[in-house]
Protein backbone atom coordinates (compact mmCIF):
# COMPACT_ATOMS: atom_id res chain seq x y z
CA UNK A 1 0.00 0.00 0.00
CA UNK A 2 1.49 3.69 -1.01
CA UNK A 3 0.07 5.22 2.05
CA UNK A 4 -3.17 6.02 3.96
CA UNK A 5 -6.12 4.92 2.00
CA UNK A 6 -8.04 8.20 0.26
CA UNK A 7 -11.88 7.81 0.74
CA UNK A 8 -13.30 9.60 -1.80
CA UNK A 9 -16.65 10.47 -4.14
CA UNK A 10 -18.27 11.30 -7.42
CA UNK A 11 -21.22 13.43 -6.93
CA UNK A 12 -23.27 15.82 -8.66
CA UNK A 13 -26.64 16.98 -7.28
CA UNK A 14 -28.06 16.53 -11.11
CA UNK A 15 -28.41 13.26 -12.09
CA UNK A 16 -27.88 12.10 -16.35
CA UNK A 17 -23.93 13.56 -16.16
CA UNK A 18 -22.58 9.89 -16.64
CA UNK A 19 -21.69 9.82 -12.69
CA UNK A 20 -21.99 5.95 -12.69
CA UNK A 21 -19.82 5.44 -16.22
CA UNK A 22 -17.34 7.95 -14.98
CA UNK A 23 -16.94 6.55 -11.78
CA UNK A 24 -16.42 2.70 -13.41
CA UNK A 25 -13.61 3.60 -15.85
CA UNK A 26 -12.01 6.15 -13.26
CA UNK A 27 -11.62 2.90 -10.87
CA UNK A 28 -10.29 0.47 -13.53
CA UNK A 29 -7.72 2.97 -14.65
CA UNK A 30 -6.92 3.55 -10.98
CA UNK A 31 -6.07 -0.51 -10.84
CA UNK A 32 -4.54 -0.85 -14.14
CA UNK A 33 -1.91 1.67 -13.05
CA UNK A 34 -0.81 -0.75 -10.22
CA UNK A 35 -3.40 0.80 -7.38
CA UNK A 36 -5.33 -1.31 -5.46
CA UNK A 37 -9.21 -0.04 -5.35
CA UNK A 38 -12.51 -0.29 -3.69
CA UNK A 39 -16.00 0.59 -5.33
CA UNK A 40 -18.51 0.94 -2.47
CA UNK A 41 -22.36 1.96 -3.86
CA UNK A 42 -24.09 3.88 -1.80
CA UNK A 43 -26.50 4.72 -4.55
CA UNK A 44 -29.67 3.03 -3.33
CA UNK A 45 -30.63 2.56 -7.66
CA UNK A 46 -27.06 0.41 -7.70
CA UNK A 47 -25.83 1.28 -10.78
CA UNK A 48 -22.43 0.79 -10.40
CA UNK A 49 -23.54 -2.62 -9.09
CA UNK A 50 -25.19 -3.28 -11.87
CA UNK A 51 -22.65 -2.50 -14.24
CA UNK A 52 -19.90 -4.42 -12.06
CA UNK A 53 -21.50 -7.26 -11.11
CA UNK A 54 -23.41 -10.22 -13.33
CA UNK A 55 -27.27 -9.70 -12.57
CA UNK A 56 -27.60 -13.17 -11.70
CA UNK A 57 -24.71 -13.05 -9.32
CA UNK A 58 -26.30 -10.01 -7.63
CA UNK A 59 -29.59 -11.70 -7.30
CA UNK A 60 -27.61 -14.79 -5.58
CA UNK A 61 -26.32 -12.20 -2.99
CA UNK A 62 -29.24 -10.22 -2.49
CA UNK A 63 -31.46 -13.57 -2.28
CA UNK A 64 -29.13 -15.26 0.50
CA UNK A 65 -29.28 -12.22 2.72
CA UNK A 66 -33.15 -11.28 2.00
CA UNK A 67 -34.15 -13.05 5.04
CA UNK A 68 -31.76 -11.26 7.28
CA UNK A 69 -32.22 -8.35 6.73
CA UNK A 70 -35.64 -7.99 6.47
CA UNK A 71 -35.78 -9.49 10.16
CA UNK A 72 -32.71 -7.87 11.65
CA UNK A 73 -29.49 -9.47 12.64
CA UNK A 74 -30.51 -10.83 16.25
CA UNK A 75 -34.24 -12.24 15.00
CA UNK A 76 -32.45 -14.28 12.24
CA UNK A 77 -29.65 -15.37 14.28
CA UNK A 78 -31.95 -16.99 16.77
CA UNK A 79 -34.16 -18.22 13.70
CA UNK A 80 -31.49 -19.75 11.81
CA UNK A 81 -28.13 -19.88 14.56
CA UNK A 82 -25.06 -18.61 14.54
CA UNK A 83 -23.97 -21.20 11.64
CA UNK A 84 -26.06 -19.26 9.35
CA UNK A 85 -24.71 -15.86 10.22
CA UNK A 86 -21.26 -17.00 10.25
CA UNK A 87 -21.90 -18.42 6.53
CA UNK A 88 -23.75 -15.10 5.27
CA UNK A 89 -20.31 -13.42 6.55
CA UNK A 90 -18.30 -15.74 4.91
CA UNK A 91 -19.31 -15.30 1.10
CA UNK A 92 -19.85 -11.49 -0.92
CA UNK A 93 -22.11 -8.89 1.04
CA UNK A 94 -24.11 -5.87 0.47
CA UNK A 95 -23.63 -2.66 1.87
CA UNK A 96 -26.90 -3.03 3.57
CA UNK A 97 -25.93 -6.15 5.11
CA UNK A 98 -23.00 -4.76 6.21
CA UNK A 99 -24.74 -2.03 7.75
CA UNK A 100 -27.39 -3.89 9.28
CA UNK A 101 -26.25 -3.89 12.82
CA UNK A 102 -25.83 -0.29 13.30
CA UNK A 103 -29.51 -0.53 11.91
CA UNK A 104 -30.37 -2.43 14.31
CA UNK A 105 -28.58 -1.43 16.99
CA UNK A 106 -26.44 -4.73 17.73
CA UNK A 107 -22.86 -5.57 18.19
CA UNK A 108 -21.21 -5.11 14.69
CA UNK A 109 -20.13 -8.45 12.41
CA UNK A 110 -17.48 -10.81 13.91
CA UNK A 111 -16.05 -10.70 10.28
CA UNK A 112 -15.70 -8.64 7.18
CA UNK A 113 -17.60 -10.56 4.47
CA UNK A 114 -15.11 -10.87 1.38
CA UNK A 115 -15.57 -7.76 -1.16
CA UNK A 116 -16.82 -8.91 -5.11
CA UNK A 117 -13.30 -9.09 -7.18
CA UNK A 118 -14.05 -7.12 -10.35
CA UNK A 119 -10.40 -7.88 -11.39
CA UNK A 120 -7.11 -8.30 -9.37
CA UNK A 121 -6.74 -4.80 -8.31
CA UNK A 122 -10.40 -3.69 -8.41
CA UNK A 123 -13.13 -5.30 -5.76
CA UNK A 124 -16.53 -3.79 -4.88
CA UNK A 125 -19.13 -4.10 -2.26
CA UNK A 126 -22.43 -4.22 -4.28
CA UNK A 127 -25.21 -1.86 -3.41
CA UNK A 128 -29.17 -2.91 -2.43
CA UNK A 129 -32.32 -1.12 -3.15
CA UNK A 130 -33.13 -1.59 0.21
CA UNK A 131 -30.48 0.83 1.23
CA UNK A 132 -33.23 3.58 2.20
CA UNK A 133 -33.55 1.90 5.52
CA UNK A 134 -30.16 3.21 6.89
CA UNK A 135 -31.03 6.74 5.61
CA UNK A 136 -34.58 6.45 7.37
CA UNK A 137 -32.12 5.18 10.64
CA UNK A 138 -29.40 8.17 9.86
CA UNK A 139 -32.18 10.64 10.23
CA UNK A 140 -34.18 9.46 12.84
CA UNK A 141 -30.87 8.89 14.86
CA UNK A 142 -28.97 12.59 13.93
CA UNK A 143 -30.38 14.80 16.47
CA UNK A 144 -28.93 12.50 18.96
CA UNK A 145 -25.12 12.91 17.21
CA UNK A 146 -25.56 16.68 19.17
CA UNK A 147 -25.55 14.94 22.34
CA UNK A 148 -22.93 12.79 21.65
CA UNK A 149 -24.89 9.73 21.43
CA UNK A 150 -22.62 6.53 20.91
CA UNK A 151 -25.36 4.89 18.47
CA UNK A 152 -25.45 8.17 16.83
CA UNK A 153 -21.96 9.04 16.22
CA UNK A 154 -21.86 5.09 14.47
CA UNK A 155 -24.60 5.67 12.47
CA UNK A 156 -22.67 9.15 10.99
CA UNK A 157 -19.91 7.45 10.80
CA UNK A 158 -20.13 4.14 9.67
CA UNK A 159 -19.49 3.85 6.05
CA UNK A 160 -16.34 6.01 6.83
CA UNK A 161 -15.35 3.24 9.56
CA UNK A 162 -16.47 0.29 6.40
CA UNK A 163 -13.82 1.96 4.29
CA UNK A 164 -11.60 2.22 6.95
CA UNK A 165 -11.80 -1.61 7.92
CA UNK A 166 -11.69 -2.91 4.24
CA UNK A 167 -8.58 -0.91 3.40
CA UNK A 168 -6.96 -1.97 6.65
CA UNK A 169 -7.50 -6.03 5.40
CA UNK A 170 -7.41 -5.55 1.68
CA UNK A 171 -4.64 -2.67 1.52
CA UNK A 172 -6.34 -0.52 -0.70
CA UNK A 173 -4.89 2.72 -1.93
CA UNK A 174 -8.24 4.04 -3.20
CA UNK A 175 -11.86 4.24 -2.05
CA UNK A 176 -14.53 5.63 -4.10
CA UNK A 177 -17.70 5.79 -2.63
CA UNK A 178 -20.30 6.20 -5.06
CA UNK A 179 -23.52 8.20 -4.38
CA UNK A 180 -27.35 8.98 -5.51
CA UNK A 181 -27.79 12.66 -6.89
CA UNK A 182 -29.62 13.53 -3.76
CA UNK A 183 -28.72 16.14 -1.01
CA UNK A 184 -30.64 14.16 1.60
CA UNK A 185 -29.29 13.25 4.91
CA UNK A 186 -27.62 9.68 3.84
CA UNK A 187 -25.12 12.07 1.24
CA UNK A 188 -24.88 14.61 4.04
CA UNK A 189 -23.19 11.58 6.17
CA UNK A 190 -21.14 10.44 3.23
CA UNK A 191 -19.82 13.44 1.47
CA UNK A 192 -19.15 14.79 4.56
CA UNK A 193 -16.99 12.28 6.05
CA UNK A 194 -14.99 11.24 2.86
CA UNK A 195 -11.44 12.62 2.13
CA UNK A 196 -12.74 14.42 -1.12
CA UNK A 197 -15.08 14.46 -3.84
CA UNK A 198 -15.29 15.63 -7.68
CA UNK A 199 -18.15 16.78 -9.73
CA UNK A 200 -18.73 15.54 -13.54
CA UNK A 201 -20.67 17.98 -14.81
CA UNK A 202 -22.29 18.68 -17.88
CA UNK A 203 -21.96 22.15 -19.78
CA UNK A 204 -25.53 23.30 -19.40
CA UNK A 205 -27.20 25.47 -16.98
CA UNK A 206 -28.67 22.33 -14.38
CA UNK A 207 -25.11 21.64 -14.14
CA UNK A 208 -24.79 25.54 -12.91
CA UNK A 209 -28.01 25.10 -10.51
CA UNK A 210 -26.54 21.84 -9.34
CA UNK A 211 -23.32 22.85 -8.35
CA UNK A 212 -24.95 26.18 -6.39
CA UNK A 213 -26.42 23.61 -4.41
CA UNK A 214 -24.04 21.58 -3.50
CA UNK A 215 -22.39 25.03 -2.40
CA UNK A 216 -24.89 26.06 0.11
CA UNK A 217 -25.77 22.33 1.12
CA UNK A 218 -21.49 21.47 2.58
CA UNK A 219 -22.06 25.16 4.16
CA UNK A 220 -24.65 24.14 5.61
CA UNK A 221 -23.22 20.27 6.27
CA UNK A 222 -20.00 22.40 7.39
CA UNK A 223 -21.71 23.80 10.25
CA UNK A 224 -23.71 21.20 11.69
CA UNK A 225 -21.11 18.87 11.80
CA UNK A 226 -18.34 21.47 13.44
CA UNK A 227 -20.97 21.93 16.61
CA UNK A 228 -21.33 18.08 16.27
CA UNK A 229 -16.95 18.12 17.27
CA UNK A 230 -17.27 20.91 19.68
CA UNK A 231 -20.28 19.40 21.38
CA UNK A 232 -18.56 15.25 21.92
CA UNK A 233 -15.58 14.15 23.54
CA UNK A 234 -12.20 13.99 21.97
CA UNK A 235 -12.77 9.53 21.98
CA UNK A 236 -15.50 9.85 19.69
CA UNK A 237 -14.29 13.02 17.84
CA UNK A 238 -11.65 10.17 16.25
CA UNK A 239 -14.55 8.37 14.45
CA UNK A 240 -14.38 11.47 12.10
CA UNK A 241 -11.83 12.38 9.75
CA UNK A 242 -9.61 14.90 11.05
CA UNK A 243 -10.77 17.45 8.68
CA UNK A 244 -13.90 17.98 6.96
CA UNK A 245 -14.31 16.60 3.27
CA UNK A 246 -11.77 18.74 0.41
CA UNK A 247 -13.75 19.50 -3.10
CA UNK A 248 -10.87 18.02 -5.63
CA UNK A 249 -12.68 19.83 -8.20
CA UNK A 250 -14.44 19.13 -11.91
CA UNK A 251 -14.99 17.72 -15.19
CA UNK A 252 -16.80 18.34 -18.27
CA UNK A 253 -18.27 15.06 -19.20
CA UNK A 254 -19.58 13.10 -21.93
CA UNK A 255 -20.06 16.80 -24.43
CA UNK A 256 -20.34 16.55 -27.48
CA UNK A 257 -17.04 17.26 -29.65
CA UNK A 258 -17.28 19.79 -32.56
CA UNK A 259 -14.06 19.36 -34.35
CA UNK A 260 -15.22 22.54 -36.77
CA UNK A 261 -14.91 25.10 -34.74
CA UNK A 262 -11.77 26.70 -33.07
CA UNK A 263 -13.73 27.77 -29.37
CA UNK A 264 -11.42 25.96 -26.03
CA UNK A 265 -11.93 22.67 -25.43
CA UNK A 266 -13.53 22.17 -28.76
CA UNK A 267 -17.10 22.65 -27.43
CA UNK A 268 -20.24 24.13 -29.34
CA UNK A 269 -20.43 28.07 -28.05
CA UNK A 270 -23.68 27.44 -26.30
CA UNK A 271 -22.00 24.91 -24.47
CA UNK A 272 -18.61 26.65 -23.58
CA UNK A 273 -20.17 29.64 -22.42
CA UNK A 274 -21.88 27.42 -19.65
CA UNK A 275 -18.78 25.58 -19.31
CA UNK A 276 -16.48 28.74 -18.85
CA UNK A 277 -19.07 29.77 -16.14
CA UNK A 278 -18.53 26.36 -13.97
CA UNK A 279 -15.08 27.98 -12.16
CA UNK A 280 -16.80 31.02 -11.83
CA UNK A 281 -19.67 29.28 -9.62
CA UNK A 282 -16.98 26.87 -7.83
CA UNK A 283 -15.13 30.25 -6.70
CA UNK A 284 -18.11 32.31 -5.58
CA UNK A 285 -20.13 28.99 -3.92
CA UNK A 286 -17.95 26.24 -2.53
CA UNK A 287 -16.88 28.02 0.34
CA UNK A 288 -12.70 28.35 1.22
CA UNK A 289 -12.96 26.00 4.09
CA UNK A 290 -13.72 23.13 1.29
CA UNK A 291 -11.65 23.88 -1.46
CA UNK A 292 -8.24 25.30 0.60
CA UNK A 293 -6.46 21.91 -0.49
CA UNK A 294 -6.27 22.51 -4.02
CA UNK A 295 -5.28 25.83 -4.82
CA UNK A 296 -7.99 27.63 -7.06
CA UNK A 297 -5.67 27.85 -10.27
CA UNK A 298 -6.03 24.23 -10.06
CA UNK A 299 -9.73 24.11 -9.75
CA UNK A 300 -10.51 26.66 -12.47
CA UNK A 301 -9.74 23.72 -14.64
CA UNK A 302 -11.66 20.51 -15.41
CA UNK A 303 -9.43 17.20 -14.24
CA UNK A 304 -7.57 15.71 -17.06
CA UNK A 305 -8.07 18.76 -19.28
CA UNK A 306 -10.06 17.41 -22.49
CA UNK A 307 -9.38 14.02 -21.64
CA UNK A 308 -12.87 12.37 -20.89
CA UNK A 309 -15.05 15.57 -21.72
CA UNK A 310 -16.06 14.70 -25.31
CA UNK A 311 -18.54 12.01 -25.69
CA UNK A 312 -17.26 8.08 -26.64
CA UNK A 313 -20.54 7.68 -28.89
CA UNK A 314 -22.38 4.46 -27.71
CA UNK A 315 -18.90 3.13 -26.55
CA UNK A 316 -20.09 3.10 -22.66
CA UNK A 317 -23.75 1.57 -23.84
CA UNK A 318 -21.62 -1.32 -24.72
CA UNK A 319 -19.21 -1.81 -22.24
CA UNK A 320 -22.14 -1.88 -19.81
CA UNK A 321 -23.80 -4.29 -21.88
CA UNK A 322 -20.40 -6.74 -21.34
CA UNK A 323 -19.69 -5.26 -17.72
CA UNK A 324 -15.92 -4.08 -19.54
CA UNK A 325 -14.18 -1.17 -19.63
CA UNK A 326 -14.24 0.46 -22.97
CA UNK A 327 -11.07 -0.24 -24.27
CA UNK A 328 -11.34 -4.01 -23.28
CA UNK A 329 -14.43 -4.36 -25.73
CA UNK A 330 -12.43 -5.80 -28.56
CA UNK A 331 -11.57 -8.45 -26.27
CA UNK A 332 -15.30 -9.99 -26.23
CA UNK A 333 -14.50 -12.74 -27.86
CA UNK A 334 -18.45 -13.38 -28.54
CA UNK A 335 -19.97 -10.20 -29.53
CA UNK A 336 -23.96 -9.67 -30.54
CA UNK A 337 -23.90 -9.15 -33.84
CA UNK A 338 -25.15 -5.96 -33.49
CA UNK A 339 -22.43 -4.50 -31.71
CA UNK A 340 -19.51 -6.14 -34.37
CA UNK A 341 -19.26 -3.49 -37.29
CA UNK A 342 -19.39 -1.05 -34.69
CA UNK A 343 -16.08 -2.52 -32.57
CA UNK A 344 -14.83 -3.30 -35.95
CA UNK A 345 -15.13 -0.17 -37.42
CA UNK A 346 -14.34 1.64 -34.78
CA UNK A 347 -11.55 -0.26 -32.80
CA UNK A 348 -8.43 2.37 -32.79
CA UNK A 349 -11.37 4.50 -31.03
CA UNK A 350 -12.18 1.89 -28.86
CA UNK A 351 -8.44 1.53 -27.54
CA UNK A 352 -7.61 5.05 -27.35
CA UNK A 353 -9.94 5.15 -24.41
CA UNK A 354 -7.54 3.64 -22.41
CA UNK A 355 -4.88 6.38 -22.30
CA UNK A 356 -7.84 9.00 -22.00
CA UNK A 357 -9.21 7.53 -18.70
CA UNK A 358 -5.87 7.15 -17.55
CA UNK A 359 -4.43 10.64 -18.34
CA UNK A 360 -7.82 11.49 -16.04
CA UNK A 361 -6.83 8.96 -13.46
CA UNK A 362 -3.36 10.73 -13.09
CA UNK A 363 -5.00 14.14 -12.97
CA UNK A 364 -7.05 13.36 -10.19
CA UNK A 365 -4.30 11.65 -8.02
CA UNK A 366 -2.46 14.97 -8.52
CA UNK A 367 -5.10 16.33 -6.85
CA UNK A 368 -5.93 13.67 -4.32
CA UNK A 369 -2.14 13.91 -3.22
CA UNK A 370 -2.60 17.24 -2.18
CA UNK A 371 -5.06 16.54 0.45
CA UNK A 372 -4.21 16.51 4.03
CA UNK A 373 -3.57 13.31 5.96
Amino acid sequence: MKGKVKIISVFNNKGGVGKTTLTYHLAHALAEAGNKVLLLDADPQCNLTIYSVDVEKIHAIWEEEDECVTMGLEDYGRKRGRVCVDGLQSSVRSLHFLLQPTIDGVSEHEKLSPPHKISPNLHIIPGRLSLHEFEEKVSSRWSDAYRGDSLAIRTVTRIRKISEEYSKKYKYDYVIVDTSPSLGVLNKVIISTVDGFFVPAAPDMFSLYGIRNIGASLKKWHEEFDIIYKLISSEKRKLFPEHFVQFLGYTIYNAKKFTKTDSKWNLAQAHLKYALQIPVIIQSEISESVRRSVPDNLLAEPIGGESVMHSHNTFPAIAQHYRVPIWNIPTIKKLDPEHRNTVNGQKKDILATRESYSIFAQSLIQRIDLLES
